[in-house]
């Protein structure tokens, strides 16, 4: 049995390195044996990079020898790992798909350069829907995740390897993308706390995009504050991504502040929705009792466009994804059908066989609405209730500082459960209106539901470039639920 280091908290972790408890090297190690164990039934890993890990955790050890470890970064001596659609140099990023299986990233992504000049010990790329088109990690074209909470159930989507690594204990944090809700669905579905910051406070460089309005990078943990910590470490201005913004803030300032005064905004429409489950309306209806209880004011508003939030999204990243997949051609990135002798069947057949089901129809219906005739009927009206969806937010915040809401109509259902795509699109029901704002957003657990037995997670919802509101209202919840706990059939080092 493997020690359980991934499962420990970032400030935890480097305690015990600063005070030579154990190395850098013995983190490593621990982690990657933990990972060839119990991974095996989550199947979290696309990759698992252990010279890197070990290279990394050398230099830890190497600065803890000469002293120097309390000038090293936030993240010195911490595993993380990485969604499959960030490049990491000398790893494959194949977003989970076929088209890509053997591409070899020549270059790193800003955000995970970020997390190894911080000094953390890469451990390897994590699994994911195909190009991020997913709700429940099913599409990957290498086989499913798996919930650490019940391996018979889904992990969420798109980013499932990230939230279920952490929700099995194998790394202390990972990174994921978020488009419609691709961090936060899967870190309620996993039990760990999912943040995606304000659009542009994380660089998109580097991160094979899905829809370039839309992506935003952030992070899983278990606790409030490795994720706050983690925020210090990715966010900023990055001069190889125009969208980015500078945006240097203490995400752990005030997360001891309490929300005494605060004002939460609640939405009644979002707890009355059609396919909100008694026991997750139960556990949203709990936590903003107990946010009330600790002395924030309550306060009901109104986003009358949210309902159109789902039509418009549906318009706005099949466009998009149709236009960023264009590049996966056969000739310049992507798989190669042999034996063709002309480039017009060469590229039907490669895509055809490249792209799974899911990404097909992402494409086809993007090129539909962008195709002459349609386009005025469809995009551009999209674009208009974006405008006024991102306007209803900012009316919100004259009124609140964040907003509490269901992360997910349901907790994570069972593989095959759903087949129907339309019902799988409505899992994102309540976070893709603040991809389409550009506002922050976090998930975090909030127990168990009564009739499932799964986690429930709550979903805080901040102005745009005011993350710490929604962080400082986590860290009070935090205080009554506690931090995210290893999946019961992965704590203390067991193996499911």
């Amino acid at each position: 049995m493997s020690e359980m280091f991934g499962a420990m908290g970032i400030a935890r972790l480097k305690a015990g390195l600063a005070a030579k408890e154990f190395s850098a090297a013995e983190v490593a190690q621990g982690a990657l044996a933990r990972i060839a164990e119990a991974d095996q039934q989550v199947h979290s890993f696309l990759e698992v990079t252990e010279q890197m890990a070990l290279a990394a955790a050398a230099q830890v050890d190497k600065a803890i020898a000469a002293g120097t470890f309390g000038e090293m970064g936030i993240l010195a001596g911490v595993p993380v790992a990485f969604k499959d659609n960030m490049n990491l140099e000398g790893t494959r990023t194949t977003c989970s798909s076929r088209m890509l299986e053997n591409y070899v990233s020549p270059y790193t992504a800003t955000c995970v350069e970020k997390c190894l000049q911080a000094g953390a010990l890469p451990m390897g790329k994590l699994n994911m829907d195909e190009f991020a088109f997913g709700s429940s990690t099913e599409t990957s074209a290498f086989g499913p995740t798996r919930n650490p909470w019940d391996l018979q159930r889904v992990p969420g989507g798109s980013s499932g390897g990230s939230a279920a690594a952490v929700a099995a204990g194998l790394v202390c944090a990972t990174l994921g993308s978020d488009t419609g809700g691709s961090i936060r669905q899967p870190g309620a579905f996993c039990g760990v706390v999912g943040l995606k910051p304000t659009y542009g406070t994380v660089s998109r460089y580097g991160v094979v995009a899905f829809g370039s309005s839309l992506d935003q990078v952030g992070p899983f943990t278990r606790s409030v504050e490795d994720a706050a910590l983690m925020m210090n470490v990715l966010a900023g201005r990055d001069p190889l991504d125009c969208t980015s913004q500078p945006c240097s803030a203490d995400f752990t300032a005030n997360l001891a502040e309490g929300v005494r005064g605060m004002r939460i905004g609640v939405v009644p429409e979002f707890m009355e929705a059609k396919g909100l489950t008694d026991e997750v309306r139960q556990k949203v209806a709990d936590a903003i009792g107990q946010v009330e209880a600790l002395g924030a004011q309550l306060v009901e508003i109104d986003l009358p466009h949210a309902r159109a939030a789902m039509s418009a999204y549906y318009v706005l990243g099949p466009c998009e994804a149709f236009s960023n997949l264009a590049r996966f051609d056969s000739v310049r990135y992507g798989y190669c059908d042999p034996g063709h002798t002309d480039l017009g069947s060469q590229y039907d057949a490669s895509r055809a066989v490249g792209f799974g089901a899911e990404a097909k129809r992402r494409i086809m219906l993007g090129s539909y609405l962008l195709s002459a005739g349609v386009y005025d009927k469809y995009y551009y009206p999209a674009q208009q209730v974006r405008t006024l969806i991102t306007q209803d937010y900012q009316q919100a915040y004259e009124k609140v500082d964040c907003i509490l809401t269901p992360v997910a109509p349901r907790t994570a259902f069972k593989f095959g459960e759903i087949g129907d795509p339309t019902e799988m699109y409505l899992s994102d029901m309540f976070t893709i209106s603040i991809n389409i704002a550009g506002n922050g957003g976090m998930s975090m657990p909030v127990g168990l539901g009564e009739a499932s037995g799964m986690p429930v997670g709550v979903q805080l919802i901040s102005p745009a470039f005011h993350d710490a509101n929604m962080l400082r209202v986590a860290a009070a919840l935090e205080t009554v639920y506690g931090p995210a706990p290893v999946a019961p059939d992965f704590a203390d080092g067991k193996v499911a």
